[in-house]
Order: C-alpha cells, then structure tokens, then sequence
C-alpha cells in the first residue's frame, strides 16, 4: 500500500494552497486602514437611506486609470468626455454583479454598504491595493420608490469632478477642482418611477483623496428616506 501524507499534512497543505490564491489586497499593506474601516459587504436583503437620506450602498468599481497631473484640468468639456456613457468598462445602464470582471477583466466590482455618510473612494482603492490618483471611479447602486415621486432633486457632493445619470439620463454634474460638500449640486427637479431605478456614477481624481455624497430630495427640499437601495 502506498503511503500517503498524514491528514494535518493535507490540511496544511490545503490551507496554505487557499492563502496564496487569496487576492493580494485580502491584506492592506502595513499602515494602510483596512476595508472594513470604512465600508461592509452588502446583504440580500434591500437597505434604506440613512437617517439623513444618504445612500450608502452601492456597486463601486475598482479605480480605472486616468493619469492627471493636476485638478484643474477638470473643465466642463474634459470631465464631459472623460466620464461619457461611452467610456464605461461594460454595458452602460446594466447592473454589474458583486465580483464581477469589467469588460477588460482586470477590474472588479464590489458590492459594499458605506459604514458613513459620505463614500470614501480614496480609501476603498487604497485598502485594495489599487492606484488613488489618476483615476475615475464608477458607482452604479439600484433605487426602489415605493411609488412615483415627482418633482424630485438629487443632492450630490464629490471630490474631484463628477457626473451622474438616472435611469440613462444625465442627470447631475460637477465640474472643475472642487472638495467634497453635502448638497453641493442639485439636478433639476425629477422623477422617481414606482420601482426599480437604476443610479450611475462616475468621479475623477488626480492628485489628492476622492469620496462622494448623494441624496434625494423632496418636492419641498426635505430628504427623502422611503427609497429601498440594492445592487442586484
């Protein structure tokens, strides 16, 4: 009979075979604040806003490279074609799933819940081992209305630039070097359909940290809190 290794032999083996194929940002470099500082996995299960109306969970796509020296390139006719439909890594308007590949397959999706109000890109791309600056950012998250809302204001704050879409429609931009203020642009005024809604972004950053903010407003200026948020 042959001989075999002994079962603590195997197990080891097994366990040390599962360490090296664990992707390398499973363990931020040392110094660097893990994920889980800053974000959690999203469940099954839909989430609300915050307290504040404040979406917090959201598809956020590892940082695609977009070498810029300096902010102040970020003018209006820049940020337009740098973040067009059309520059999208995938199906424009889709819904990608947790863990799937872009259109490339070098980058991946993550499906996580912000643990605060304000969403840190810079920090989710450290904590991953992906580049800061020089990059753009896409968020795709799918919006619930327990009904349709009209006349409806998305609230949005980004650092740097950034532009969003509401179910393909643009619907907010902010352009030019610009920091990160709650409510800092508002769309014009919108409508919820009953059901599914489906939210894109995109946020470009050179040099310095990048999060973003966003909302939705009521008719009468009030943050509205009754929205089921998923990202399936």
């Amino acid at each position: 009979m042959k001989n075999g290794p002994t079962p603590w032999i195997v197990i080891a083996a097994s366990a040390a075979s599962l360490a090296a194929a664990a992707p390398a940002f499973a363990r931020p470099a040392p110094g660097v604040p893990p994920l889980a500082d800053f974000f959690e996995p999203a469940t099954t299960a839909a989430a609300a806003p915050d307290a504040d109306g404040f979406i917090r969970r959201w598809l956020l796509l590892e940082p695609v490279s977009k070498p810029n020296p300096t902010n102040t390139l970020f003018t209006g006719s820049y940020v337009r074609a740098a973040l067009a439909p059309e520059t999208f890594p995938g199906r424009f308007g889709a819904v990608p799933r947790d863990g799937q590949a872009a259109a490339d397959g070098a980058l991946r999706w993550h499906a996580l819940d912000s643990k605060l109000w304000d969403v840190k890109l810079f920090n989710f791309a450290q904590a991953l081992g992906k580049p800061k600056y020089g990059v753009i950012f896409w968020a795709v998250t799918v919006v619930d209305s327990p009904r349709e809302m009209h006349d409806v204001r998305m609230a949005v704050g980004s650092n740097s630039a950034s532009v969003w879409w509401l179910n393909g429609r643009e619907a907010a931009t902010l352009f030019d070097d610009r920091r990160m203020v709650m409510d800092d642009v508002l769309s014009d005024r919108l409508t919820l359909k009953k059901g599914r809604n489906i939210l894109y972004g995109a946020v470009i950053n050179g040099p310095g940290l990048s999060d973003f903010c966003l909302r939705f407003l009521d008719a009468d200026g009030e943050p509205i809190r009754d929205l089921a948020i998923a990202v399936q």
